[in-house]
């Protein structure tokens, strides 16, 4: 199936509609309960390891998975999905229990590996990850499943051009289904350690600063001014029925797997903490976070995805924007918008935002359909150039300070360079560590 284009719809005309539903902090997780399958204790740890029959050494897709699985981001999932979640998903979007879901996360193995290792259902696999054991898998499921239906279900195009499509393509043989133990929690690393909030801890943060009201902001990028505009536009209309002290906007930093030209991940999360570290957003009303994922591209179904892991994250509302999770032109623009009209309502609102840009008519930053001028709009292409040519952008661009934080972050962590190459990528410190265990 090759990829389509889909006719734009003048934003003007649009239908943006917003779930109905009353939220506040005390929003239950995704399933009704966070999952936690950690294991702190080591004891019990090496006594849990010592059951599996099976050692394997597992690839960092999986490893991140299983940290974001076992910390409760994917709950209700507990492990790898098996074949009956996996065909609900490409049927009807939602997990065998009939909670929406809309990506498969699955543990692939070829056919060599499951004979030659001989696993089969009941057994206790030791996952192993940088060759320290890391976490257990019980085996309740081996199946075979047609990628190319998981790829248009998923991504509605079987053109392997798409990262996500190339993805499934590569997976093995088969799939092992099953729950996960993390029983030796990995060490974040700095600088992403001040930034590790898993559910539970995010929760207990937004009640500290008092929030209500909690906006995610999904991002992969550094922040211009044209980002801190969606997101404060987000927080606006979020805290509208609350005391501004009462809302916050949570910043949700993707770190996974680099493509040559990406961002590096240091510059990310350490310029969207410089925003609130200078002012730009009030103290107690801003904090950044990260999240471990690949992102697959899905566009309006990774818009879906999203939402379902900020609302385990505790928050409220969640921003959607231009191409939120897209690449290329395999969706609509405004295709994430669409898909929560589609959907039943997930407890988390979406804040559906157009475009902020400059009017230099008006001169100030406006809103999509607010003005009549001709408005000049943030091209990444440009800041790209801007930046590796280490020429401080104008403030209307990119704030200073954030400019400045971006060109730290090259040169001690993006040797000189603030995008991915092939010297990051080989060079690049581990974003975690599995500490030494003994089994």
């Amino acid at each position: 199936m090759a990829k389509k284009k889909v006719a734009r719809k003048a934003p003007a005309a649009r239908t943006r509609k917003r779930a109905a539903a009353k939220v506040d902090n005390s929003l239950s997780p995704h399933g009704g309960k966070l999952v936690n399958r950690v294991i702190e204790d080591r004891e019990k740890a090496k006594k849990l390891a010592s059951k599996a029959k099976v050692e394997l050494l597992i690839r960092d897709q999986h490893a991140r998975e299983i940290v974001s699985m076992a910390y409760g981001f994917f709950s209700p999932l507990d492990g790898f999905m098996k074949e009956a979640d996996v065909a609900s998903i490409c049927k009807k979007m939602t997990l065998a229990s009939g909670y929406v879901w809309s990506i498969p996360i699955v543990f692939d193995l070829s056919d060599d590996e499951i004979r030659s290792l001989g696993i089969k259902e009941g057994d206790t696999i030791l996952l192993k990850y940088q060759n320290q054991p890391f976490a257990t898998l019980d085996v309740e499921d081996i199946y075979s499943f047609d990628k190319k239906l998981m790829a248009v279900s998923v991504y509605g195009t079987d053109d392997e051009k798409h990262p996500g499509v190339k993805r499934t393509y590569q997976y093995k043989d088969k799939f092992v289904g099953g729950r996960i133990t993390l029983i030796n929690p990995p060490r974040i690393n700095p600088p992403f350690d001040k930034f590790w909030y898993p559910p539970a801890k995010s929760r207990e943060k937004f009640k500290e600063f008092g929030w209500k009201r909690a906006v995610a902001h999904q991002t992969r990028n550094v922040p211009h001014t044209g980002h801190e505009w969606l997101m404060k536009g987000a927080w606006f209309e979020a805290q509208t029925d609350v005391n501004p002290n009462e809302c916050g906007v949570l910043v949700n930093c993707v770190v996974g797997e680099k493509r040559k030209g990406d961002y590096i991940d240091e510059a990310i999360v350490l310029s969207h903490a410089a925003l609130g570290e200078h002012g730009y957003f009030k103290q107690g009303t801003h904090m950044v976070s990260i999240l471990l994922w690949d992102m697959r591209y899905a566009g309006p179904k990774e818009a879906v995805f999203h939402a379902i892991v900020r609302k385990n994250m505790g928050c409220t509302h969640h921003m959607f924007g231009r191409d939120h999770a897209g690449v290329g032109d395999y969706y609509d623009k405004y295709a994430a918008h669409e898909i929560f009209s589609k959907i039943p309502d997930l407890g988390i609102k979406s804040v559906l935002t157009l475009e902020w840009w400059y009017c230099p008519t008006c001169a100030e930053v406006t809103y999509e359909g607010l003005c009549g001028h001709k408005p000049q709009k943030f091209s990444g292409s440009v800041l790209r150039s801007i930046l590796l040519d280490g020429v401080k952008p104008t403030r209307l661009v990119m704030r200073p300070e954030v400019f400045d934080v971006v060109m730290m972050a090259a040169d001690k962590y993006g040797f000189g360079n603030p995008f991915v190459d092939d010297k990051y990528l080989a060079q690049r410190n581990e974003v975690m560590t599995v500490p030494p265990m003994e089994v």
